[in-house]
């Protein structure tokens, strides 16, 4: 994997002290054809759950996954139905779309994942499917860590496909550890950790497990043997592990959030992360409040518990029109999906929670 090298200058009171980035993912511009997909009232869908046709895709399209198959892009987005209602009170499901170049998409006429009446509907129905992060097995399997909102509690939820259409749902992903503790915690946006093989991002292992960053607020981190089932990290005193929280006066002052899933580089283990910026006098004063920006960290690849480096500043943020206007106004390049394709770097994301865009970046 090459990495850009690029040095940020941060003021401190009369010092100039340069910030070593060249182990970031650096130089991303967004092309004229953004936003690539927004909502869509021609989309309909027979609902299982309402026993009738919904225009799944009429309030909004935001927050995709990304993955290259068949030398094609392939994005899962959520897809929101009914518009007018309040955030986190409209149905979420997942389409999925594909583009030759990566920009132009083409979606399936019907969702891919979405409540249905089986036995996880006492976890998605009837807030939806949200926000779907995506991995390739090496066995050639996808594994999609996504989160079921049933409007009570948000769980960090697991599914498998073998062509992208069908999926089978596992549920929660951390439903069986420590006799099933965590099942009712909040759980969200799980970024599990890859690696870069032939060309192709797969899911790594280190010291023999997969490893996945998760969390909101902060972030948590959970190992696993077979990327269905996971096992969250905890304190001596069982309260789960922090490996990176929020920052006073940055752009990530509020939240701090996983994005497309983590990458193992030369340099070590690479995140991009989304950041909120606070409401307060704690907040980044060169952004606007509650702000969702992107920023990047590195872990050390021996312990993926052990940050090495954190940019300052931002990465990516709402600039363009359409990126601070829409059901969040704050604004949001809120990212999740991460492909190289074509010796380029593609990075989806959701803007203000109503539709998706992409940055790119070439590869040297």
């Amino acid at each position: 994997m090459k990495l850009k090298l690029l040095i940020l200058f941060c003021f401190v009171g009369n010092l100039t002290i340069a910030q070593n980035t060249n182990w970031a993912l650096t130089g991303f511009s967004k092309p004229k054809e953004n936003p690539i997909l927004s909502a869509d009232s021609s989309y309909e869908f027979a609902c299982p759950m309402k026993n009738t046709s919904v225009k799944w895709q009429k309030a909004d399209v935001f927050n995709p996954a990304a993955i290259v198959r068949n030398g094609k892009v392939y994005v899962l987005f959520r897809a929101e139905d009914t518009p007018g209602t309040n955030i986190g009170f409209r149905t979420s499901r997942i389409g999925l779309a594909v583009s030759n170049d990566g920009i132009h998409f083409t979606r399936r006429k019907n969702p891919v994942l979405f409540p249905s009446k089986d036995e996880f509907a006492k976890f998605d129905n009837p807030g939806g499917c949200e926000d779907p992060r995506i991995v390739e097995r090496a066995d050639d399997t996808y594994v999609v860590a996504y989160t079921a909102w049933n409007r009570d509690v948000a769980r960090l939820c697991i599914a498998t496909s073998k062509d992208l259409i069908h999926w089978k749902k596992h549920g929660p992903a951390f439903a069986k550890a420590y006799s099933g503790k965590f099942l009712n915690v909040w759980s969200k946006s799980g970024s599990i950790i890859t690696k870069m093989v032939n060309g192709k991002i797969i899911a790594a292992k280190i010291k023999g497990k997969y490893w996945m960053y998760w969390g909101e607020k902060g972030v948590n981190i959970a190992t696993s043997d077979d990327l269905i089932n996971w096992n969250p990290l905890v304190e001596e005193n069982g309260e789960l592990k922090y490996v990176m929280n929020i920052r006073t006066g940055k752009f990530d002052s509020d939240l701090t959030e996983p994005g497309p899933p983590a990458m193992l580089t030369s340099k070590g283990i690479l995140l991009l992360y989304n950041g909120k910026n606070a409401k307060e006098e704690t907040r980044d004063q060169h952004l606007p409040a509650e702000t969702y920006s992107g920023g990047q960290v590195l872990f050390d690849a021996n312990d993926p518990t052990k940050i090495i480096n954190r940019l300052d500043e931002c990465f990516i943020k709402p600039d363009l029109p359409h990126e601070m206007r829409g059901q969040y106004k704050a604004g949001t390049t809120f990212i999740e999906g991460l492909v190289y394709f074509k010796k380029k770097w593609f990075l989806y994301y959701g803007t203000a929670d109503s539709m998706v865009g992409v940055a790119v970046k070439n590869s040297l």
